[in-house]
């Protein structure tokens, strides 16, 4: 499969405020980007356009934003309608190895839908995590330092190297990453053992115990993003699609750098070779 066959699925609804970045994202990589109204997988009669189906597509994207006000819980009415209407069909979606991404609110999104962790199937029947309110209290926007540490499993990061930083900038007032009190001590264990976590908040030295800021939610373990066991779905807090190029990172003006690549933009790279290599 080349590039420009590769057709993406940008999936928005009422609230969602990062769908255009994570679009053109994938079209300068010289993929085939659409934007699809929840109402559309709905088959709901809808002005957004005419119906489409997951089967159209080879990547799904939960774009970042407020989907329908974060009311109730963060993502929750997003990830209630679609599993109600699309349920099966993501799924199955997931289990022909196609690729799932979502950032910051898309990764509640999905946290909701149960995809991730998905620790026993595609999709659990109720959430078998929370992104929980930040330990601050307050909304945190700032740049964050990640590193990569996934030893292989997840097809997001391919093109990355284990232990390599990334700045990849973060905005979200519900992002700490938890397990059931009860069952935590194993899951996370879990998640270590089959190599699910993918990028950890760290200092500039890589130390992934750095508190607060450089954690900024108090996310245990410092977890920013996990995958799940097949490695094709994968959601993180910060918003690589933000830092493409790199001249919109925070410190561009002062290091006078130009449109160079960004690091967000290996994350991209990494999921369309996975796609162009196994469809």
């Amino acid at each position: 499969m080349k590039a420009d066959e590769v057709k993406v699925c940008v999936l928005r609804m009422e609230g969602t405020n990062c769908e255009q970045e994570t679009f053109d994202a994938f079209r300068r990589l010289g993929a085939d980007p659409e934007f699809v109204h929840l109402k559309q997988l709905e088959g709901r009669d809808t002005l957004a356009g005419e119906n489409r189906s997951l089967d159209d597509y080879q990547i799904l994207m939960f774009p970042g934003g407020f989907s329908a006000g974060d009311y109730v819980r963060a993502g929750a009415i997003f990830a209630a309608r679609m599993k109600a209407s699309s349920g099966r069909d993501l799924a199955r979606f997931i289990d022909e190895g196609k690729a799932v991404g979502g950032f910051c609110n898309g990764f509640q999104i999905m946290v909701e839908l149960g995809i991730l962790p998905a620790f026993d199937s595609a999709m659990s029947e109720h959430p078998e995590a929370v992104l929980h309110a930040n330990d601050s209290g307050r909304f945190e926007c700032r740049p964050t330092l990640l590193k990569h540490v996934n030893r292989g499993k997840c097809a997001w990061t391919g093109k990355l190297e284990e232990n390599e930083i990334r700045l990849i900038p973060s905005a979200h007032a519900e992002g700490k990453f938890m397990l059931p009190a009860e069952r935590e001590r194993g899951l996370y264990e879990r998640l270590f053992d089959e190599d699910r976590i993918v990028f950890r908040y760290s200092d500039p030295s890589g130390d992934v115990e750095a508190p607060y800021p450089y954690n900024p939610n108090g996310s245990k373990f410092n977890i920013a993003g996990i995958t799940n066991d097949g490695g094709n779905v994968f959601g993180l807090m910060p918003h690589p699609e933000r830092v493409f190029f790199r001249n919109t990172h925070p410190d561009w003006y002062r290091r006078r750098v130009g449109p160079e690549e960004g690091d967000g933009r290996k994350i991209f790279e990494s999921v369309l070779e996975y796609v162009m290599k196994r469809f």
